[in-house]
C-alpha cells in the first residue's frame, strides 16, 4: 500500500477559505479566511478550543460542507466548481469520524468492503482487500464478527480500514479516539502512526488532545476561538516511528507546554 508520489502531487491547498452560517437571518462567522497548504504524506493536526471551527474546516476539506468563500483544491483540482463537488477530487479522500458508524447487521469484512461493493468491485477482490486491511489495522481474525463483538478500539480500527478500502491519497479524521480510554487511545495512536506510514496517505486529524497532537503530527495548526483563524503553526521535529516513552522527554513536554500556554492565552476566561 505504500506509494511514491511525485513532488507537489496529492496535496491539499486551502486559499482564503471561510465559513459563515445563517442563523435566522443573521450571519454567524464560524471560520475567518484560512490559508494552508499540506504536503504529500504529511500528518497535520488541527487543534484548538471547542467551537473554533476545527471540524467545520475538516468537513470542508472532505467536501461535506461547502465554503462560503475561498478555494479548496485536492491534488491541484478544485473541490468545488459551479456549486458542485469534483468527483475526481472526492475520490482521493477517505474519512473517519468519532463514531465508527459501522452497520451492525454486517460483518467486519462486509463493513470494510462496503465502499468497494458500492463501486461494483467483484466479491473476491473485495474480500481480499478487506483481509489485507484487517491485517494492516490489527484486527485480522475478526473479519466475520459483527461490530457488537468488538471493543471500541477495534471498531475504530475497522472504521479506519473502511476509509482506506478505496486507497485514498488523503485520510481525514475527526477525533476518532475521543471516546476511548487513555490506554486504548495510546495504543491507537501508535497504530495510527504505523498505518499512516504504511498507507502513504496525507493525513489531517482533528483533536482536543495536545499530547495526541504532538505525538502524531508533523505540523500542528492551532486555531483561535470562534470565528476561527490560524493562530500558529508548530513544526514537530521528532523522528518516526515514535514511542510512547517520547512523551516523557523534555523536548516533547516543552512543545506541549508552549501549545497549552498559547491556547490559554487565546481562549477567553469564563464569565463569573
Amino acid at each position: 500500500m505504500d506509494r511514491e508520489e511525485p513532488a507537489g502531487a496529492w496535496q491539499i491547498e486551502i486559499a482564503g477559505v471561510a465559513k459563515t452560517y445563517d442563523d435566522d437571518g443573521a450571519a454567524v462567522a464560524a471560520l475567518q479566511p484560512i490559508d494552508l497548504a499540506i504536503r504529500p504524506r504529511e500528518f497535520v493536526v488541527l487543534l484548538g478550543p471547542s467551537g473554533c471551527g476545527k471540524t467545520t474546516l475538516l468537513r470542508m476539506i472532505g467536501g461535506l460542507v461547502r465554503p462560503s468563500a475561498g478555494r479548496l483544491s485536492i491534488a491541484g483540482r478544485d473541490l468545488w466548481a459551479d456549486g458542485r463537488r469534483d468527483k475526481t477530487a472526492l475520490a482521493a479522500l477517505g474519512m473517519v469520524f468519532q463514531d465508527a458508524n459501522l452497520f451492525p447487521w454486517l460483518s467486519v469484512e462486509d463493513n470494510i468492503a462496503l465502499p468497494l461493493r458500492l463501486r461494483g468491485q467483484p466479491k473476491a477482490a473485495r474480500r481480499a482487500r478487506a483481509a489485507a486491511l484487517c491485517r494492516l489495522v490489527g484486527i485480522a481474525g475478526f473479519e466475520h464478527r459483527r461490530p457488537r463483538a468488538l471493543s471500541g478500539g477495534m471498531r475504530q480500527r475497522a472504521a479506519i480500514a473502511r476509509a482506506l478500502s478505496v486507497d485514498p491519497r488523503i485520510l481525514l479524521m475527526d477525533e476518532p479516539f475521543g471516546a476511548l480510554d487513555a490506554m486504548t487511545r495510546d495504543q491507537m495512536n501508535l497504530e495510527l502512526q504505523q498505518i499512516h506510514q504504511a498507507s502513504g496517505c496525507t493525513t489531517v486529524l482533528v483533536t482536543h488532545s495536545i499530547t495526541e497532537a504532538v505525538f502524531l503530527a508533523d505540523r500542528i495548526v492551532l486555531l483561535s476561538p470562534r470565528p476561527g483563524r490560524i493562530d500558529t503553526v508548530t513544526d514537530v521535529p521528532f523522528a518516526r516511528p515514535r514511542t510512547i516513552e517520547l512523551q516523557a522527554s523534555a523536548d516533547f513536554q516543552a512543545i506541549v507546554l508552549a501549545l497549552r500556554q498559547r491556547l490559554k492565552s487565546t481562549t477567553p476566561a469564563p464569565m463569573s
